[in-house]
């Protein structure tokens, strides 16, 4: 019996019935040789933290673009924490953890330079339209060609939107992704000045905490608890009503129409620029993207997945490189 077999037989000794269990797993979209000393979603794991993908996240915009400061969160750090506070419920209720891992670690692989406002940007130009999560399943799929198990896909993709994910590990992302960002926002907006914790309803700092940790783990609490009592992923219905109205105080004081969205406006026109010169100019695409086209993906899909791979500041250097003059420095004798 191989260390993976041994780690499968403990999986059903210690997880709950409604757990995913690895030998159970729906499989991949090419067959593999198993591996000896790792259970299918392990190896996933590990699949996507080796991708370039995942080390672009470092120098992605969360939320606040070009931030001066060491502190605030980049969308790695954002994912770092989705994984941790997944890993969390998970464990508690009994789940699979490796599961639930790689789908955090996955979940935002497809994201724009410039967070949200580069999302928007590709949004209106490209005909396919742009959605990240798509172009994170994209991007495991095609781009870096990852061949990813059918239940860390799943989750992938679903970690946003209406569709629920198939298993209850791919559920528990679509939550830590909001209890995450909703709570990490705060405290990079509180650093930048944009809000102060007083600014927050009071009644909200009564029922989820005044601080940063107090929130976080009323809201893991709550998704504990439901789910122990329902063997289901959920959320008490009065946190998860007071979790959803701080998101809109977030919206409403911080996301929409702040100075630390003051430079929104020129990230998407920086995109939009360099979605319009390389559709026009697409044989100065970089290789890899041309031999997409040459297996028939449409252009403007290709050219997003160029822009979708950048980082911010190889946007910016792309950018200034097609339509920043040069200086002439001439020689004078």
């Amino acid at each position: 019996m191989t260390i993976r077999e041994q780690q499968e037989q403990r999986e059903h000794l210690t997880l709950a019935p409604w757990a995913t269990f690895a030998d159970a797993s729906q499989g991949r979209q090419r067959e593999m040789e198993p591996c000896a000393y790792r259970t299918c979603f392990q190896r996933d794991r590990d699949r996507i933290i080796h991708s370039k993908a995942f080390r672009r996240l470092s120098h992605k915009t969360q939320v606040f673009i070009s931030p001066e400061g060491d502190h605030y969160r980049a969308r790695l750090t954002h994912t770092l924490e989705v994984s941790q506070i997944a890993r969390t419920i998970a464990r508690a209720l009994r789940l699979n953890e490796d599961l639930t891992e790689a789908i955090a670690l996955g979940h935002d692989l497809g994201h724009t330079p410039f967070g949200h406002a580069g999302e928007r940007a590709l949004a209106e130009v490209c005909p396919f339209g742009f959605r990240h999560n798509e172009q994170s399943l994209r991007m495991v799929d095609l781009i870096e060609d990852l061949n990813l198990t059918q239940e860390v896909r799943d989750g992938i993709i679903c970690h946003t939107g209406a569709k629920k994910a198939d298993t209850p590990e791919g559920r528990i992302i679509h939550y830590a992704d909001r209890i995450a960002y909703i709570n990490h926002d705060i405290d990079d907006a509180m650093r930048g000045g944009l809000i102060t914790n007083t600014d927050i309803p009071q009644y909200l700092r009564r029922r989820l905490g005044d601080c940063h940790g107090k929130r976080i783990d009323t809201m893991v609490t709550a998704m504990i608890e439901y789910g122990t009592a329902h063997q289901e992923i959920g959320m008490d219905e009065q946190v998860h009503d007071d979790m959803m109205e701080l998101r809109q105080f977030m919206f409403d004081h911080v996301y929409h129409g702040t100075e630390a969205q003051r430079e929104e406006s020129r990230a998407k026109k920086m995109l939009r620029g360099l979605y319009e010169y390389f559709v026009a100019h697409p044989d100065e695409l970089p290789g890899d993207y041309f031999v997409l086209m040459t297996r028939g993906e449409p252009l403007e899909r290709v050219v997003c997945d160029y822009i979708a791979c950048m980082t911010d500041r190889y946007s910016i250097s792309v950018y200034t490189k097609l339509f920043i003059p040069k200086s002439w420095n001439k020689i004078e004798g």
